[in-house]
């Protein structure tokens, strides 16, 4: 073992050490701040580059685009992951980070859908899938490259600084989105404002490019070249070997797939509940997200040097027990806390849907690209997307679901019933979509007056907001976040050998946070939208956190005190 690495653990970070840290956190904090800017700004890249297509398919590009980049995220891995195992890691997340770079510059670039057409929403999505296999690749090599430069008993501490770089991209990406929003005009934001954070990554490229190009190659990397024992094929060689793919499996259900169902449900679907559920203003939220974050994000650190003392294991499943312990009711009082008026409308007013549950769909729609388009699916997308909670009753097969809001009964209708028969009716496409549009908004119009005259809000009163405890609570989720998050990459180098380090631990890392994670709240409103209750979404983190907390007790083991260097 290399005497840097077996010094003392107590000793003072070295200089060398510092710059390590540093260029691999700046260069991971600007890939995370451009991923998430596609979110902030969801609604101005809707209506610029899908503003030629019908709302529907706005819609659904809308969605792909964001979707995209958590989808091929594992690609990413599998891809770079190979190439920092295959040539070094600097040279692989120098790659990435260009790429993540000059796709997300691009974005700002793009023409209008009214400019070029078609081509505006593909080429947005292109510049996505670019980001997202960026992106992939990005994580496991600047973890593994400052966990091959940290003295042994430090690995947690070391790497605790990347782990605040999501966060922190985050973090950055909503204050810049909100600043501009405060400075321009709402006209001069939507024109031309909300590209500025697009066009801004460049020069943060550039210095993260220039940062991280004054580093040498981990040592640890360079040993096992320098021996001719590096892996010649690190794919089949972490995931075609049993003794290997177990572990990442292993990884995979019993670390990051808790850890992400945490991290997202801490940060974007608690951004999403205070928007979309809570009735929020988008700007309000994002402030009191940011608030959180800022007071929370030292605890990453904290918690990466305690992994360095009582392990990585103690803490990741800590993490996860508590949020299946306190989900629900921290939930319940952020809702008492942002919108009491829902709470009592939550609690007088009881509604009820009745239909055919044949007709009833899980409406499970990441992509956008599935239709639901019963009358049963209609009036529940209608009460999910107002956070009313309902009961379910059956009724006999063909029978047309109704709404019935204390004595008010309202019934529902069948877009693909009314999509076929205003088919039949002409072949002018802008007759049928306005039968169908006039059908839609009749609907909406009575069960819209209906949830209102029972009290349902349209939008949080600020007026009787408590923002002391908003910011307790999402402080909450956030420390949640830091005790789940701080250890993991420590105890994902740790779990595999140099040769196949990068590859190893990239794949199960972006499974867990690509897919377990990103995936989430698509799915917490299928669930909300399926059960009739505004809270039911969060069974899917608590379910998946609990799984990791059961697997990871049992089966991963301790990794705190390996020989991460012992296969040299």
């Amino acid at each position: 073992m290399a005497t840097a690495v077996a010094a003392d653990k107590n000793r003072p970070m070295t200089r060398e050490e510092r710059k390590v840290i540093l260029a691999s956190s700046v260069g991971t904090i600007f890939e995370w701040y451009d991923f998430y800017l596609a979110g902030a700004l969801a609604a101005n890249i809707a209506a610029n580059f899908f503003s030629g297509v019908n709302p529907t398919a706005g819609f659904i590009f809308t969605l792909l685009g964001f979707a995209a980049g958590f989808a091929v995220r594992p690609f990413g891995a599998l891809f770079f992951g190979s190439l920092g195992d295959l040539i070094g890691r600097k040279y692989t997340f120098l790659v990435t980070m260009t790429l993540m770079g000059v796709a997300t510059f691009l974005v700002g670039l793009l023409p209008s859908y009214a400019s070029i057409g078609i081509a505006a929403p593909v080429l947005f999505i292109a510049c996505r899938l670019l980001q997202g296999l960026a992106l992939g690749g990005e994580y496991g090599g600047a973890a593994t490259y400052v966990a091959e430069h940290a003295p042994a008993g430090r690995r947690g501490f070391y790497t605790s600084w990347i782990q605040t770089t999501a966060t922190v991209g985050l973090f950055l990406s909503l204050i810049v989105v909100v600043g501009l929003r405060l400075s321009l005009s709402t006209e001069q934001f939507a024109a031309w404002g909300w590209r500025v954070p697009f066009l801004l990554s460049i020069l943060l490229l550039g210095v993260s490019i220039w940062i991280r190009l004054q580093l040498e190659e981990s040592p640890a990397f360079k040993r096992i070249k320098d021996a001719g024992k590096g892996s010649k094929t690190p794919l089949r060689e972490a995931f075609g070997r049993w003794e290997n793919a177990k572990i990442a499996i292993l990884a995979l259900f019993g670390g990051t797939a808790g850890q992400a169902a945490v991290w997202y449900c801490g940060q974007f679907y608690a951004l999403f509940f205070l928007i979309q559920t809570l009735k929020l203003d988008a700007t309000t939220a994002n402030i009191v997200i940011a608030v959180a974050l800022a007071i929370g994000t030292p605890f990453f650190i904290f918690f990466g040097w305690l992994s360095d003392k009582i392990g990585r294991k103690p803490i990741i499943l800590a993490g996860c027990l508590l949020a299946c312990l306190t989900y629900f009711p921290l939930f319940s009082a952020l809702t008492n806390a942002v919108n009491p008026t829902l709470e009592q409308a939550l609690e007088k007013s009881p509604v009820t849907v009745t239909a055919d549950p044949k007709e009833c769909s899980f409406q499970f729609n990441p992509t956008g690209t599935a239709s639901f388009t019963s009358s049963c699916d209609v009036a529940k997308a209608f009460l999910a997307t107002n956070s009313v909670n309902y009961s379910n009753v059956a009724a006999p097969a063909g029978t047309v679901a109704s709404i019935k809001v204390g004595d008010k009964t309202i019934t529902s209708f069948d877009r693909g019933k009314a999509i076929a028969e205003a088919a039949s009716k002409t072949t002018d496409v802008a007759a049928r979509a306005a039968e169908v549009a006039a059908k839609t908004k009749a609907f909406t119009d009575q069960a819209t007056a209906a949830i209102r005259a029972a009290g349902y809000p349209a939008s949080a009163d600020k007026a009787k907001i408590n923002m002391p405890m908003v910011i307790l609570i999402l402080t909450i989720l956030v420390l949640y976040v830091t005790m789940v998050y701080a250890p993991i990459a420590a105890l994902l180098v740790e779990l595999f050998p140099t040769r196949i380090r990068y590859s190893g631990m990239s794949l199960p890392y972006h499974i867990g946070n690509g897919w377990f994670g990103g995936f989430l709240p698509p799915t917490a409103f299928a669930i909300v939208a399926a059960t009739g209750n505004i809270y039911s979404g969060l069974w899917y983190p608590i379910v998946v956190a609990g799984m990791t907390f059961v697997i990871g007790l049992l089966f991963m083991p301790e990794t705190k005190d390996r020989d991460i260097y012992k296969d040299d």
